[in-house]
């Protein structure tokens, strides 16, 4: 196996078309792997075999050119993982409703590579989830094929670390970090991912790597936190959190910008802390900080109605009941159209729960997804961006802060404008009309 890796004569299955699998697919490629792309949507098989991207993260150049190469196809056979060396689990890893882990794509996975499992193959999690699950959770499953992880195949964990939109740090320049349980394991998730990633960190064993994971979006999650609360402490005494952030950061050392926001959006921040404080419960160990953390976070896009409703009361001298309120940007982050776990979606149900009526306009995202708790927004369009139309609302609600949205446009057009994420920083006329939440 460690020759045929080295050879990049190895076939690597990526099990996950989305917006961690398909990088990984593409960087694999352009290391010279064959790499075979599973998902279960037959749509994004068929598009991704035609050269097309389906996310807006990924350009469609990329996927035409890899697929133009000859070392990649889709597929929604299992069968056909049998054919792999290495295996590449990039699943989702949400939350039930009860905000405990859902492991069930991991468990489903596991049962369709133990029906097709050989000797010799490396199967990898990557996949966000707390310590201890490649070994307690996965593992149980591949072994049911009567194989022995570390004997007859090999086993190990690497997350990971995707940034959708990030133009500066692609899935091949960010470092990895990988764990496996034996010697030899390590050595071939070395080989594999050091062929495509510039540098690979090796820790001793899998749970160390899956808390790795935990550990970077659990200190992002609790550094949000700590800005968003000073934003409401800053905010009665008559500062401005954005220029305090902004002249902090010239600091060189001892510290590193967060910036507040409208609450948590995205597949890891929103999500991974409550892995770990889940996990934590089975040894008795309390994570009060962390938890504290996700109260502050979670409580966010409640603190922005309420600044929303009082700024509507006081400047324009009516409820938000009846209100037209314009919601700009739905993606949970600029640039992109992911809308995982989007604080937007929050907002738009509160709004209307206040009795408001709310349109949205995103030029990333025409139509609102199918998603598992937001279920009933599926299926509504973006409104057309004119200055005629946004002057039909009363205020707008500035969620994401996705660039080439005009937004002095905006500002000259609807009476108020409450801007979440410093959007509005350079609009210089009608500065007025613009609340910052």
């Amino acid at each position: 196996m460690g020759a045929r890796l080295d050879s990049r004569e190895a076939v690597v299955a990526i099990i996950g078309m989305g917006y961690v699998g398909l990088p990984l697919a593409i960087a694999a490629a352009n290391a010279g792997f064959q790499v075979t792309g599973f998902d279960i949507d037959p749509a994004k098989v068929t598009g991704l075999n035609a050269g097309r991207s389906h996310l807006s993260s990924v350009p469609q150049d990329r996927v035409a050119a890899m697929v133009a190469s000859g070392r990649f196809t889709a597929t929604g056979e299992p069968a056909r993982l049998a054919n792999a060396d290495a295996i590449l689990i990039c699943v989702p890893t949400p939350l039930s409703r009860y905000r405990e882990p859902d492991l069930s794509f991991i468990v489903a996975t596991g049962r369709q590579i133990a029906a097709v499992l050989r000797r010799g193959q490396l199967v990898v999690l990557e996949s966000t989830t707390w310590p201890g699950t490649t070994n307690e959770v996965l593992k149980p499953e591949l072994e049911a094929s009567g194989l022995e992880a570390g004997e007859d195949f090999f086993l190990g964990y690497s997350p990971e670390r995707e940034d959708p939109g990030n133009a500066s740090f692609g899935t091949s320049a960010i470092p990895r970090v990988t764990g496996a349980d034996d010697a030899l394991t390590r050595d071939l998730l070395q080989r594999l991912y050091g062929a495509i990633v510039a540098r690979v960190v090796p820790v001793r064993d899998a749970r160390t790597a899956e808390a790795v994971k935990l550990t970077e979006n659990i200190f992002r999650s609790v550094n949000i936190a700590l800005v968003n609360e000073l934003k409401l402490i800053y905010e009665r005494m008559g500062i401005d959190i954005w220029e305090v952030i902004e002249a902090a950061k010239s600091k060189p050392f001892g510290y590193m910008p967060f910036y507040p926001g409208p609450g948590l959006g995205g597949h890891c921040v929103p999500i991974d802390p409550f892995y770990l404080t889940w996990k934590a419960r089975e040894f008795g160990v309390p994570t009060r900080f962390i938890e504290l953390a996700g109260e502050i976070n979670t409580a966010a896009p409640h603190r922005v109605i309420e600044r929303l409703t009082d700024a509507l009361s006081a400047r324009l001298r009516r409820s938000v009941h009846g209100a037209r309120i314009l919601l700009l940007g739905v993606a949970y982050k600029k640039n992109v159209d992911d809308t995982r776990e989007s604080p937007a979606f929050v907002l738009l149900e509160e709004l209307e729960r206040r009795g408001a009526e709310v349109a949205f306009h995103d030029p990333f995202v025409p139509v609102i997804p199918m998603t598992r708790e937001h279920a009933p927004l599926a299926g509504r369009t973006s409104i057309a961006w004119s200055a005629e139309a946004l002057a039909g609302f009363d205020a707008a609600l500035v969620a994401t802060d996705h660039d080439g949205v005009d937004y002095e446009t905006l500002t000259a057009s609807v009476p108020l404008v409450i801007d979440t994420r410093n959007a509005t920083a350079g609009v210089i006329a009608n500065r007025d009309r613009i609340v910052r939440a």
